[in-house]
């Protein structure tokens, strides 16, 4: 067997393992977006209106135009929670132990990306099976259709996940950052209400709002579950994968965290 696919199943059986002994972490995956579900969305549409039209022009209500918004909400917080456990991990001395071995680093760190993003797509799917009991529902062909959406979406903010842990150094100091990116990506977006609604407020917000990745990984989920394509959004989330795991490789390049410990 290849060691390109022996070190790739060989850290995806440790992801998993590792996901299997935190209950609690899936838990809180679970509970997070079903509180937005459940709670929150009756507030946010009694502000909004029953129906909205989102941009494949159907009526729909609150609950179901935030699903896609949701199911971003658990990719972006697995994202990070992925990222912290490299931090941990850098700190324990697994991570310097794994970068050593005489792979390619790129590909290692691909592979933890791979692993992170395959235990967000489980987590998603999770949340929409009790969504679709709780009533919201999409076409059944979508729920096929989102799984690219949701690797690609998975890939884009684990590999920003990623691009952080090669700057924090100390666990300390991570869940700081984290609930900085966390935050300002998730209500700067359209995962709780459309950018045609953000524009009526400001327009600046709006160009903000248009301007964040997150936004487009929403976006590309959302046409997805409903078995439609949207181009722009998929070539924005790729943009933006690649810019976030370039940078995240360049910071994890061994030389120059060495002249950075050395100045």
């Amino acid at each position: 067997m290849s060691p390109y696919l022996t070190s790739l199943i060989a850290i995806l059986k440790r992801e998993a393992l590792r996901f299997v002994r935190q209950r609690e972490r899936f838990l809180a995956a679970l509970v997070r977006p079903l509180v937005w579900l459940i709670v929150f969305a009756a507030g946010f549409r009694a502000a909004l209106g029953l129906s909205i039209i989102p941009p494949y022009q159907t009526y729909i209500t609150y609950e179901t135009y935030i699903v896609p918004g949701l199911c971003g909400m658990v990719l972006l917080f697995n994202g990070m929670q992925s990222s912290f456990s490299l931090v941990y991990d850098r700190e324990m001395g697994s991570m310097k132990l794994l970068l050593t071995s005489p792979l390619p680093r790129w590909w290692l760190l691909f592979c933890k990306l791979l692993g992170a993003s395959a235990i967000s797509i489980l987590q998603v799917y999770t949340f929409l099976l009790v969504a679709y009991l709780y009533g919201i529902q999409a076409p059944p062909f979508g729920y096929i259709a989102a799984l690219p959406a949701l690797l690609v979406a998975g890939l884009m903010l684990g590999a920003l996940g990623l691009l952080l842990s090669s700057f924090v150094k100390q666990l300390e100091n991570f869940a700081g950052v984290m609930n900085f990116v966390i935050f300002p990506m998730f209500f700067l977006s359209s995962a709780l209400y459309p950018l045609w609604k953000m524009a009526e407020s400001s327009r600046l917000l709006h160009d903000i709002c248009a301007l964040n990745p997150f936004t487009h990984a929403v976006e590309l989920i959302r046409f997805a579950l409903y078995a439609e394509a949207n181009f722009a959004a998929l070539g924005w989330t790729l943009l933006a994968t690649a810019v976030f795991l370039g940078l995240a490789l360049w910071g994890y390049d061994p030389v120059r965290s060495g002249k950075r410990h050395t100045g």
